[in-house]
């Protein structure tokens, strides 16, 4: 639960007006991060320069909008905030500074502080800010809050304070135990975001979950752009060119990931042990953390996390790294703590995602682990049919989604039938499993039923005794080697007197034995084995929004939860 907004100005005329605007504006671009309360902090009436002791405090419980009336001036945060990045904007944007020098500070001695390297002059930009030119700075914890202000920003790293003073801003950073100012960087780079206003805005759709849903067409594209050459059938991704090598040469690899991103790395793990034949874990970070797993240094551990900012996947980053592995990041947000720490890592370009409950950020991330495992599998004679089968199929998933996303009627009429229920079983195997793991998470999420993915494998040894027709179930298979045990997974359920959904690829044409029942199938697209959970996952994304929806439930901002979980 986080988010801070923070505006200030220097030789600009603003209103009090404009100024609360763009406080409560901020701030409401920051609620999907999560909070269960917020406050503002702001200047006295009488407030004179010197004076540090005439602030003003409010605080609110729950919403935003509960605090907007009394928003005046100065800072809005919500509870537990904590910027990351600033934001400049200057009346002529050729003017504004490329980089901030870092000042080194220790925090045990009085001395002034010092630049990284001492013989650092300042630099043109430097000097820019130091002047009495107009300028504006805006602080936020996420990038999403700025960009319709500006979209030059400067990201911050642990321990960095910035110092904004009569206009001028400086950069400092602590100096704590182990710090060496001769390894440190000597500026912060000023960036520019890539990413536009509208998408923030949740334009003709009701929610932003249901937008996000219906982006996948697009944010599959984006994933794969620049990356997936389908002329000469090549996989690049950037951020691992150099590090394949040692990569190929390790004794296994790690993902560790929490919620939505481990469900994506059980989605692809099949397939990366397929292309790579190494040994491959899937581990929940809060118990990879709890059992101290035994790390080598000829391992590669993966971290995947929408934010960057998962506090037990970042804790589990820094465990390996202190074992001496090789580190890699899979992350939706350009300059986040895990794309900072990792030794390499691939940004999955998903684009801003609002809505609490993952839904674009999953399918991009199983598309850059499947990604993965077509690059390292690239100069294999043995594997290149199953690759150029897997290519093919790339170059048709955003047409195949799209026809999928056209069921979305059909899913809200067959939901009806589940609005008084209380639990619900989600079935499959295989390749199936991640999206009945990721299925029940999203209808535990959105609708605050009990939901529970099973692999179908384990039906006998426990959950066979739920069944009976009063239990909703929903069935997930696929057109590929696990068919045959999925039917009579099937016909098990059936014969308990279970009624499920069944879910399945257009060219599958399932009976059961039982002839006289008359189950609900949505058939969806095939595609080749790997890509189905892109396209499975998608029904059971719309089965949970319709159903939370239909009950009146916010789905944006589900009860009790946060997009960016940055506590343990």
């Amino acid at each position: 639960m986080c988010g801070i907004f923070a505006y200030l100005n220097h030789n600009v005329e603003r209103d009090r007006k404009f100024i609360v605007d763009t406080l409560i504006k901020g701030l409401k671009r920051l609620e999907y991060r999560g909070y269960d309360s917020a406050g503002i902090a702001i200047d006295g009436d009488d407030k004179q320069a010197e004076d540090v002791n005439n602030i003003t405090i409010i605080r609110s419980r729950g919403k935003v909008q509960t605090l907007e009336d009394k928003a005046h001036q100065a800072m809005v945060a919500t509870r537990l905030g904590s910027p990351l990045l600033v934001g400049i904007r200057t009346d002529d944007a050729a003017d504004a500074p490329d980089a901030i020098p870092i000042l080194l500070s220790d925090p045990k001695k009085s001395k002034e502080p010092v630049t990284s390297d001492r013989f650092m002059r300042r630099t043109k930009s430097w000097e820019h800010l130091d002047t009495h030119e107009p300028v504006e700075y805006f602080l936020a914890s996420d990038a999403s809050a700025v960009v319709e202000h500006t979209r030059r920003v400067i990201f911050l790293e642990d321990n960095d304070v910035v110092n904004i003073s009569g206009g001028h801003l400086s950069l400092h950073h602590l100096k704590t135990a182990g710090t060496n100012p001769s390894n440190m960087a000597r500026s912060r780079n000023v960036q520019t975001l890539d990413m536009k206003i509208q998408q923030i805005m949740k334009g003709a759709f009701s929610h932003f979950m249901q937008k996000e849903i219906f982006e996948q067409p697009e944010s599959v594209v984006n994933t794969m752009r620049g990356r997936v050459r389908f002329e000469d059938k090549m996989v690049k991704l950037g951020g691992l060119v150099d590090h394949i090598g040692d990569i190929k040469r390790c004794r296994r690899l790690l993902f560790v990931a929490c919620g939505t991103s481990y469900n994506s790395a059980i989605a692809t793990r099949q397939f990366i042990e397929e292309m790579t034949e190494l040994p491959v874990i899937v581990d929940i970070a809060s118990d990879f953390l709890d059992r101290r797993c035994p790390i080598f240094r000829d391992d590669v551990c993966f971290f995947i996390s929408q934010s960057g900012e998962t506090a037990d996947t970042l804790k589990a980053l820094r465990y390996c790294k202190s074992k001496g592995a090789l580190t890699v990041g899979i992350t939706n947000t350009v300059g986040s703590s895990i794309s900072r720490e990792t030794s390499c890592g691939v940004h999955i370009n998903a684009g801003p995602e609002i809505g609490v409950a993952s839904t674009k950020a999953y399918t991009s991330q199983i598309l850059t682990l499947l990604m993965f495992g077509l690059m390292m599998a690239e100069d294999s004679k043995q594997k290149e049919s199953r690759r150029l089968a897997v290519l093919k199929d790339l170059s048709r998933l955003p047409e195949l989604i799209q026809k999928t996303l056209d069921l979305s009627e059909s899913i809200k009429e067959m939901v009806q039938k589940y609005m008084t229920s209380k639990n619900m079983l989600l079935l499959g195997r295989g390749y199936a499993f991640a999206n009945c793991l990721e299925g029940a998470l999203k209808i535990k999420e959105l609708t605050y039923m009990h939901a529970e993915g099973i692999l179908a494998g384990e039906l006998k040894h426990g959950p066979l005794a739920l069944i009976d027709n009063t239990m909703p179930v929903v069935m997930v298979i696929n057109d590929d080697d696990s068919v045959t045990k999925s039917h009579n997974a099937l016909e098990q359920v059936v014969a308990r007197g279970g009624l499920p959904l069944v879910i399945c690829p257009d060219t599958l044409d399932i009976k059961v034995q039982k002839g006289t029942v008359k189950l609900d199938f949505l058939h969806i697209p095939k595609t080749v084995d790997c890509l189905q959970s892109v396209i499975s996952v998608i029904p059971l994304q719309l089965l949970a929004y319709h159903l939370a929806t239909l009950k009146g439930h916010d789905v944006d901002c589900p009860r009790n939860l946060a997009k960016s979980v940055t506590v343990e």
